[in-house]
């Protein structure tokens, strides 16, 4: 398997246009309750589509706080509905020649159609749909756009899209509306409990000793810190550890937390606005 999955690397690298990659464990992931239970419910019927009058699921918009597991949830999805996963790069689907951007738009799709069934992600995808008038490229980005939500709409093959995005008033309006994805979920910071599980991963992950950490102190101490910030922390202190040849314990890791000023606090109004925005159009990861 792993000698298969290092030549499809390769061969989509060379393509340039969808990328292959590795999925996870649902053991990688701490929190994403309500997200874990809506794929619970619909795994199944996407294997098994002998249900009569029961689709299966289009796919999920991921929005959210930076660096709280977007990323990581995709992968997991992946694994959960058994699908392999490619990731769409729309940033290579630009090009300066009259077009020709269009043109990779559809020759992706046809080489989608023709792998599937599998779970296509789309990272950050308001960078690649972006809000614009459509007058400073020649009207690329919205025919691109219009050919991508049709797509999505009319596409018969069995294709789950998992997309992820950072800045929720760069998105067209369009990939808001009811029916473009089956959910949109809000990937908040990491609560307390969520936040100790975090520790424990990334402990467990380093194959460290758990009885020398107190996970719930350091929970409390990591207070506004998202997922991929806890991380750094955690291997900021391991060097540290390293260079004075001591043992890592909870101490170490208190004294990087305490160093790092974490995105809730340096851009604290913009997380607020969109956590305003989200609570009344979205359903908590």
């Amino acid at each position: 398997l792993s000698f298969i999955e290092a030549y499809k690397r390769k061969t989509f690298d060379q393509e340039g246009l969808l990328e292959f990659c590795l999925t996870e464990g649902q053991e990688v992931l701490a929190g994403f309750s309500s997200l874990r239970q809506w794929l619970s419910d619909r795994k199944m019927s996407f294997r098994d589509a002998s249900t009569p009058g029961l689709p299966p699921p289009k796919g999920i918009l991921l929005m959210g706080v930076q660096g709280c597991g977007k990323s990581l949830a995709v992968k997991i999805i992946s694994r959960e509905l058994a699908l392999p996963l490619y990731r769409l790069d729309l940033g290579r689907l630009y090009s300066k020649y009259i077009g020709e951007t269009e043109q990779n738009l559809r020759k992706a799709f046809a080489v989608v159609e023709k792998m599937c069934p599998l779970c296509l992600w789309i990272d950050e995808i308001e960078k690649g749909f972006a809000v614009s008038s459509g007058d400073i490229d020649g009207g690329v980005s919205k025919r691109i756009l219009g050919t991508f939500l049709t797509w999505m709409q009319e596409r018969k093959a069995t294709c789950f899209i998992a997309a992820t995005a950072n800045d929720v008033y760069h998105l067209p309006p369009e990939f808001l509306r009811k029916g473009r994805f089956d959910e949109i979920f809000f990937v908040d910071l990491p609560d307390k409990a969520s936040r100790e599980e975090i520790f424990k991963i990334q402990i467990r992950k380093r194959k460290l000793s758990p009885e020398n950490f107190d996970y719930s102190c350091l929970a409390e101490a990591s207070g506004g810190f998202n997922g991929a910030e806890i991380e750094q922390a955690v291997i900021s202190a391991l060097y540290r550890s390293s260079g004075k040849k001591t043992t890592l314990d909870t101490s170490e890791i208190k004294e990087q937390l305490l160093a790092t000023k974490p995105l809730s606090v340096l851009k604290r109004e913009e997380i607020e606005n969109l956590r305003e925005w989200a609570k009344e159009r979205t359903v908590p990861a």
